[in-house]
């Protein structure tokens, strides 16, 4: 198998019982996926998208990770998701809406 050239992981909130209960999930992750993957997609990128266990910073979700970058974004959208891309693309990170530093 090929690695990807970037796996992207979204937080969806899913507990030790298995259920997605989480902030993540309750304010639209699920879509965000199926959003992030048609852009990937479009734009030709070699990705992997992934969804989260909580990854416990529920007050800046939705949370998305980009590895190998370690870029951890937060308050993702659509809107933020189509820059967060634009910039991979340009081998740069936006560092308005990440949450580590």
């Amino acid at each position: 198998m090929k690695k990807p050239d970037y796996h992207i992981l979204v937080c969806n909130s899913f507990r030790m019982a298995g259920d997605a209960q989480g902030y993540c999930n309750k304010s639209g992750a699920v879509d965000l996926i199926q959003y992030l993957m048609e852009e990937c997609d479009d734009r030709g990128l070699d990705v992997t998208v992934s969804t989260t266990g909580c990854l416990n910073v529920c007050s800046q979700g939705p949370i998305m990770v980009i590895h190998p970058n370690n870029l951890w974004y937060g308050g993702v959208t659509e809107e933020r998701i189509d820059e967060i891309l634009d910039a991979l693309e340009e081998g740069e990170a936006v560092e308005d809406y990440l949450i580590t530093d």
